[in-house]
């Protein structure tokens, strides 16, 4: 499942994805906060995977879906914090950055208040 964080820093949205991942939790919970953040102009986004998540193969694709209708608001993407502690996701996501707009960094859960302070480190600026 994919929860919205209530505890984010203004100007910044933030998830965590624990559990069974799935195509609807793109479509109800991220996507609409996403087009609420691109409608605001500026995006700023920390995504929490923790514990043992497993995203099933209708959320992947939700997932690229997803990447490519924001990708078309490319100058919107500021920056995407990532947290986990999945090793092989931190592996993949390093490999990949190069895809995802604006800067990316990836944080261990333990820095997730680091995390959340690199998101709005230079914002109005």
């Amino acid at each position: 499942m994919i929860e919205q964080l209530n505890d984010m820093p203004d100007g910044t949205i933030g998830f965590r994805a624990t559990g069974k991942v799935t195509a609807d939790d793109y479509r109800e919970v991220l996507e609409p906060t996403v087009r609420s953040a691109i409608g605001s102009g500026e995006i700023r986004m920390l995504y929490m995977l923790e514990g043992d998540f497993e995203i099933t193969p209708a959320a992947s694709l939700q997932d690229a879906r997803t990447g490519l209708t924001a990708y078309t608001h490319h100058a919107a993407w500021k920056k995407t914090a990532i947290v986990t502690d999945a090793g092989w996701l931190v592996k993949s996501l390093h490999a990949f950055a190069w895809m995802v707009p604006g800067a990316i960094e990836v944080f261990p859960i333990a820095d997730f208040d680091r995390a959340k302070d690199w998101l709005t480190a230079d914002a109005g600026s």
